[in-house]
């Protein structure tokens, strides 16, 4: 413990409830200068993002979810009042289901399930997580957020007798992310299997004039809000994707978008010691060497922020992992996160962070009010739950200190729909800056579109086996002899994982049970 460090490296910002201690990250004296120009420099990149300059350049896209919680920062009047039109509609459309003006073929709207993946997923989790009460929600909400057909079993095994009163919000920019159209597709079958109209039961959250835009229209579901190009994935919470779900849900989506727009003015400060987002972004760079060297791992003491390292790990990841910097360098940048909530993890993975690999710095979040309402009991001498759990984020912070592991702290007063955008409009921000400090686009992701185009070339594989094991329906085939037969050399490994696949899942596709290894396994329609 340094008491002078700390007082020289604590930032309060009182009006924000809110405050951050980098002491115990080990630079040194004259780091914070030596890179006062380049975080300088940062701010500007992000003062240009902001005005709307063109920041992803692979998609010729504005990024501007900073727009969201400020219409009047938008570049031009038709895209402030886009955003204002599309808050009052969407709290509009959910005082009709919460007044049961509107609601579904057996009654009032009980229940919400979100369709969507990623950003389109992650966010609205966290923040159900967050923010939601099952005692006081006004729709409880539930989730396919994966092609996982038992998963999606799973859940509606949940809603079984309840689809009448069940909303559903399908999210997708382009209406063509594989996952979702697939969660669309269960949905829809689903309804359609208890005797219901899914139209009757369906909102989209997709780009105007997308395939689901359109779809949505022809079948005549209940309304469609906007997703617009300049909004990421990533950075979509404070948009429709975050806001329709949690508002349906009974959070006060008010709260988070000033809490949020709170934040962005504290983070615009171009004094660098005032400002929480540059300094999260300097101790980024000071722990990974500006290469992504270390691990970043997130621990909230608190229940309700348990879901925050899952939604910060595409926010960070996908923004920084890139191949190539702006200058079109091979770089590999990245920081890997993960995390869970404290004190949970010292019974998980601290006695590594101690003393196993020193390949991380912890991210350490406080929440000061240890109980919402009503008065804690004693569970010791003078000692509460919240105070051991207090107790427990002091000592495991002090014993990773001990071993020279290093740690930011942040405190906040207690979890609030203000609070909650606050953390998510502090983390984007840093995102940005880092960004700008190693010199990559925080904002593209070539990476997933690659993913994509693979998957779908799997997809494509898998239709020519199978049709050829249909036009020889009887006769087994190996590996091999597909291959060969298709002129699908390179392709072996795929063939075997596709029909070991279908050979489980289809009644059609057999496998030979008596075959050991791949090259000797043989498949066959029948």
């Amino acid at each position: 413990m340094d008491w002078n460090r700390l007082n020289q490296y604590f930032l309060r910002i009182p009006e924000l409830d809110y405050s951050l201690d980098i002491s115990r990250v080990p630079f040194g004296d004259d780091f914070l200068a030596e890179h006062e120009p380049a975080i300088q420099k940062a701010f500007d990149d992000m003062e240009a993002l902001e005005a709307g300059a063109i920041a992803n350049p692979d998609e010729n896209r504005q990024v501007g979810h900073y727009w969201l919680r400020n219409a009047e920062l938008a570049p031009d009047p038709a895209t402030t009042e886009s955003i204002r039109e599309t808050l009052a509609a969407i709290h509009s459309f959910a005082s009709k289901v919460h007044d049961q003006t509107l609601s579904g073929e057996e009654g009032p709207f009980e229940n919400l399930l979100i369709i969507g993946i990623g950003g389109s997923a992650l966010g609205p989790q966290f923040v159900a997580n967050a923010l939601g009460d099952p005692i006081t929600d006004k729709l409880t909400p539930h989730f396919f957020d994966n092609t996982d057909p038992a998963g999606m079993d799973s859940t509606l095994s949940t809603l079984e007798g309840k689809l009448g009163k069940t909303l559903a919000i399908v999210i997708s920019k382009s209406g063509g992310t594989p996952e979702t159209r697939n969660g669309m597709l269960e949905a829809e079958s689903a309804w359609k299997k208890a005797g219901l109209d899914f139209a009757k039961h369906a909102v989209a959250v997709t780009g105007e004039g997308s395939k689901l835009d359109k779809h949505a229209e022809t079948e005549g579901w209940l309304t469609r809000f906007p997703m617009w190009d300049w909004v990421g994935g990533r950075t979509s919470e404070t948009g429709p994707v975050g806001l329709l779900p949690a508002v349906l849900q009974g959070i006060d989506i008010d709260g988070i978008l000033a809490g949020s727009a709170s934040m962005d003015a504290a983070t615009r400060v171009r004094e660098t010691q005032s400002n929480p987002a540059a300094l999260l972004a300097l101790m980024w760079l000071h722990e990974t060497g500006g290469k992504g060297e270390k691990d970043m791992v997130v621990l909230p003491y608190k229940d309700r922020l348990s879901l925050f390292s899952k939604y910060l790990q595409q926010l960070v990841m996908e923004s920084l992992g890139k191949e190539k910097d702006l200058d079109g360098n091979v770089v590999h940048q990245g920081i890997a996160v993960y995390g869970n909530k404290g004190s949970t993890d010292q019974h998980a993975y601290v006695q590594q962070l101690r003393d196993g690999v020193p390949n991380f710095f912890a991210v350490f979040i406080q929440v000061l009010r240890a109980r919402t309402a009503g008065k804690s009991i004693e569970v010791d001498d003078q000692v509460t739950a919240g105070d051991f759990l207090h107790g427990f984020y002091l000592g495991t912070r002090e014993a990773l200190s001990d071993n020279g592991r290093a740690s930011i702290s942040m405190t906040i007063g207690e979890v609030t729909p203000a609070s909650v955008g606050m953390l998510i409009a502090l983390f984007e921000r840093a995102v940005g800056l880092y960004a700008s400090l190693v010199n990559i686009n925080a904002y593209n992701q070539p990476g997933v579109e690659a993913g994509k185009k693979a998957a779908a070339s799997v997809l494509d594989l898998q239709r020519k086996v199978t049709a050829r094991l249909e036009d020889q329906s009887g006769t087994w085939k190996t590996v091999a002899d597909l291959a060969d037969e298709l002129d699908l050399a390179g392709q072996e490994e795929w063939i075997f994982k596709i029909l070991e696949q279908l050979s489980v899942n289809r009644a059609d596709i057999e496998q030979d049970p008596s075959s050991l290894s791949p090259a000797d396994t043989s498949f066959r329609h029948g």
